[in-house]
């Protein structure tokens, strides 16, 4: 049940990222306001409390929910960090390989969750065929070339990073830190869900990123930079559709937390593949209308990188199955 609620997430997304493409601008140039405006809306979630008993956990429980949420907003911070220094074709390609890699190495360690030899194959093979489908392009270096690069950013081991590749060095800490970070939130409330009520315990987790936006706004120069954020917003067109997808995104994202509470963690992120190729389809899809889309997405000549990385991910659907 757990993969094909993973599934449907996926999917939803997939859609909600089409529909930010026309919906939204892509101006806002601080993660700490994106965290903010994104955290604010964690309040709303108190209303699935009416599908479920009211639940109250005691402090123990409390505590790890609270401390999920404020995890979950430091991860986006970092996340978006990474992706205002850099392209999201090359941000979201790494950070989504090395999610599961590092919430297979956590979930093993805290949760003694462990694949079998064909999860483990198929496990990989998501995650190659989903990196070969969001990336826009690849190239092949040789191995020269690639240390002397490795070099260049990070300097001797005794010797100070070049100036020109610092922000190179920030753009990998920050993508690996949102990684890591997304990992161990996601961790986290696999052993929450463990031991807690799945709807409860999701609830209280929000609060805690909800309460953690509000401490930010202690901070002067946070609140300068939030509230100066606001002020250049612009309201979307279509209010209604925009409040759909909305609805959509926190749909998706609370169905990613019911398979996390149901599978495994490793193999819930690393099902992200899957939602690259709902986004293939649906970018062919809408091409002759949208034309534009289908360029960035396919421009120079990577059609066929994209289609073996459906295959892939078909593959890893297929041995995940049987």
């Amino acid at each position: 049940m757990w993969l094909f609620i993973t599934i449907g997430a996926y999917f939803l997304n997939a859609g909600v990222y089409v529909a930010d493409k026309f919906l939204l601008s892509k101006k806002i140039h601080s993660s700490i306001a994106y965290a903010f405006y994104v955290g604010i809306w964690s309040i709303f979630n108190f209303v699935l409390l009416f599908f479920a008993p009211w639940w109250l956990p005691n402090l123990r429980e409390l505590a790890l929910d609270l401390l999920a949420g404020l995890l979950f907003l430091a991860t986006l911070v970092f996340w978006y960090k990474a992706l205002h220094q850099s392209e999201a074709s090359r941000v979201v390609p790494v950070v989504g390989a090395l999610v599961p890699i590092f919430s297979f190495i956590l979930s093993f360690i805290f949760l003694d969750e462990t694949l079998s030899r064909q999860q483990l194959v198929a496990f990989i093979v998501l995650i190659c065929g989903g990196v070969l489908i969001s990336i826009k392009h690849t190239k092949v270096y040789l191995y020269q070339k690639v240390m002397t690069r490795v070099r260049e950013i990070f300097g001797d081991i005794i010797g100070d990073v070049p100036a020109r590749f610092q922000p190179t060095g920030r753009l990998i800490v920050n993508s690996l830190a949102s990684a890591v970070f997304f990992a161990a939130y996601y961790v986290l409330m696999k052993y929450i869900y463990l031991h807690q009520p799945f709807i409860g315990s999701f609830v209280w987790s929000r609060l805690g990123s909800f309460l953690g936006v509000l401490l930010m706004l202690f901070v002067p120069g946070w609140r300068y930079v939030i509230f100066k954020q606001q002020r250049g917003a612009k309201t979307p067109k279509n209010l209604l559709f925009f409040l759909i997808v909305r609805l959509l995104a926190a749909a998706a994202f609370i169905m990613i937390n019911w398979a996390i509470s149901l599978g495994n963690v490793a193999v819930v992120n690393a099902l992200q593949g899957v939602q690259y190729l709902f986004l293939f389809v649906i970018i062919l899809l809408i091409a002759n209308k949208f034309p534009k889309m289908l360029n960035e997405q396919l421009g120079g000549g990577v059609m066929l990188q994209k289609l073996i990385g459906v295959l892939m991910v078909c593959l890893g659907l297929y041995l995940f199955i049987s």
